[in-house]
């Protein structure tokens, strides 16, 4: 059980060491953000902006034109709404080599409340042209994502969270950007997760074969740009579709997987997200629980799709 925001912290100390172009900006939350391990070690690599968020977008937009790679760092709602536009024109417009780290995302923050669980941050860093969008399931995969990023040149978001969860991928694993993994192989339904869902979709999985449901779970890592190909090959197999994550329905992966299929291939499809609601305070797993992002949640979802594919 391991926390993704310290896989975060993990690669970011890796770049640092690799590259010296690496520099790191925070928003008063040095800690929370896992980059003191990053500051402590290179002092003159790490700018606290303090609670100016846009200020900080701002110049780490600024080092980029002198060739640093800026790994600017917030909770997920101050780093997204709060500073749109200076994302919007400073970073993606002007293409610059900004890499947003965007750490207590979605409704597992907790009891933090609505006004800190941003769920609807994917949705907004995927509609900005030059953006990618990043989401990975664990530590591992953080830590993996996070290296990846030091070998990409532009804007892009990633998108980790606070709670300690499952650690379960592979820490050596060969991670590209926009390539989805396969979890597990099936032909009745194709469960695509991202984020902390991801491994509710494994747990779903096994559920399934108990029901006589054979699963194929794929790991979409890479919201954007997404991988089409893996996509329409697993949905071609299976003809029915489930997707999950820890985001609002309007605006997810559900929203870019259901206009792919409708473009190119329609069948069932079910979406566990949340349904146009902010938030409230509680714990991780009640609020899962409420909020029906649980494996139980995904195992209906799966249930539904294969019905209205047999259905039909």
């Amino acid at each position: 059980m391991k926390d993704t925001r310290s896989g975060f912290g993990a690669g970011l100390l890796e770049l640092g060491r690799k590259n010296p172009n690496v520099v790191a900006l925070c928003a008063d939350l040095t800690g929370s953000v896992k980059m003191d391990a990053f500051a402590k070690e290179f002092p003159d690599r790490f700018f606290q902006a303090g609670v100016a968020e846009a200020n900080m977008i701002g110049v780490a937009a600024g080092l980029t034109i002198g060739g640093k790679m800026a790994f600017a760092g917030s909770f997920a709602n101050f780093v997204t709404g709060r500073v749109y536009d200076q994302v919007r024109q400073s970073v993606a417009y002007s293409n610059k080599n900004v890499k947003i780290c965007a750490s207590h995302a979605g409704i597992t923050l907790g009891e933090d409340g609505a006004t800190h669980q941003i769920m609807e941050d994917i949705g907004l860093m995927k509609m900005l042209p030059n953006m990618t969008v990043i989401n990975p399931a664990d530590y591992n995969q953080t830590r993996l994502a996070t290296l990846a990023l030091g070998k990409y040149t532009g804007p892009a978001y990633l998108r980790f969270g606070r709670p300690k969860v499952p650690n379960f991928t592979d820490p050596n694993e060969d991670f590209k950007i926009g390539k989805a993994i396969v979890m597990n192989e099936g032909h009745d339904v194709s469960i695509f997760a991202t984020g902390h869902l991801l491994w509710k979709a494994l747990e779903a999985c096994e559920i399934l074969e108990g029901k006589g449901i054979s699963a194929e779970v794929i790991n979409i890592h890479t919201i954007k740009p997404l991988d089409t190909e893996a996509i329409l090959h697993s949905v071609k197999k299976t003809k029915a579709v489930v997707s999950a994550e820890e985001h609002l329905m309007n605006g997810g992966l559900g929203d870019s997987i259901a206009q792919l299929l409708m473009r190119n291939y329609p069948v069932p499809m079910e979406m566990v997200a949340v349904d146009d609601r902010f938030g409230q305070s509680g714990t991780p797993e009640e609020l899962l629980a409420l909020y029906h992002l649980d494996t139980p949640d995904i195992v209906h979802a799966a249930e539904k799709a294969v019905s209205r594919k047999l259905s039909n």
